[in-house]
């Protein structure tokens, strides 16, 4: 989320179209095309975040700036040439890095939430014991994990969050 993605469609000497069809799990279809007769492009409901990276008559690299939840889903290319139709297919899928917070409950013992993460985020606490991590999943696709340290002392616990998007470590001392 928040950074660029660039898709590759190698070009073909000789091309006499480009078009990109892009199929987002959230939203509709829209695509981006280059027809080299005419040196012209065109796009149809691709929002502007979408767009090609570089002249699509030398390469149709394809730029997606500021990645968001709504990219995510199909994205196809395909290059025309006298040899036939050439096809290059991607599935975007865009990890949202989870919020961390460490707490402590009532009892005194140490509470690590990874939320609103994707995918699910797992936790682990230096000093392992038989906590059992819960997850929550949201209707946005992303998900919430929490776990709950069982402490035996009140010596500084620290909690490790591992996550695709990077890994995060906290600590406290309930």
């Amino acid at each position: 989320v928040g950074n660029s993605s660039v898709l590759i469609c190698s070009p073909k000497p000789n091309m006499t179209m480009v078009a990109w069809k892009i199929n987002p799990k959230v939203g509709g279809p829209c695509s981006l095309g280059y027809r080299a007769d005419q040196n012209r492009t065109d796009r149809t409901n691709c929002s502007d975040s979408i767009n090609w990276k570089f002249r699509p008559d030398r390469d149709p690299t394809l730029e997606i700036r500021q990645v968001g939840r709504a990219h995510e889903g199909n994205y196809t290319c395909e290059v025309v040439v006298a040899e036939g139709n050439f096809h290059t297919a991607y599935y975007l899928t865009v990890l949202v890095p989870p919020r961390l917070t460490l707490s402590c409950d009532d009892q005194g013992n140490p509470v690590c939430e990874a939320a609103a993460g994707k995918p699910a985020a797992q936790i682990s606490w230096v000093l392992e014991n038989n906590s059992t991590p819960k997850e929550e999943e949201h209707d946005n696709g992303t998900v919430t994990v929490l776990s709950k340290f069982t402490a035996y002392s009140t010596n500084e616990t620290t909690c490790i969050v591992s996550h695709p998007a990077g890994n995060w470590s906290k600590s406290i001392a309930c």
